[in-house]
């Protein structure tokens, strides 16, 4: 996956499943995601090492794609926006198909 593409995945996971993260977790992402502070940065603002910061968000990378692989709220809402697409446009066919793919998860 391109950095860009992954980025932007990671962050629309975090959306969902930021609640399921310790606060610490969630700040960690924020500061190095949304705010685009350096690990550096970020370790010296929590006064740890860089690396303890690296390691935790790696850890919340690995938390968030466990979380979509188990829960698939975010293939869910993908799947349901691209079969409202479908309706506004008045394929109820093409609806009812990718609602219908969904019920195979």
């Amino acid at each position: 996956m391109e950095p860009l593409a992954k980025k932007e995945h990671l962050n629309r996971l975090f959306d969902l499943y930021a609640p399921l993260l310790t606060d610490r977790q969630a700040e960690y992402f924020r500061y190095y995601h949304h705010q685009d502070y350096s690990l550096q940065e970020i370790s010296e603002i929590f006064n740890v090492s860089r690396n303890a910061i690296f390691d935790q968000l790696k850890k919340v990378e690995s938390h968030l794609l466990n979380y979509e692989a188990k829960l698939h709220l975010l293939t869910d809402n993908e799947r349901r926006q691209k079969a409202i697409d479908a309706l506004e446009k008045g394929a109820y066919k093409e609806a009812l198909t990718i609602l219908k793919e969904g019920e195979d998860l």
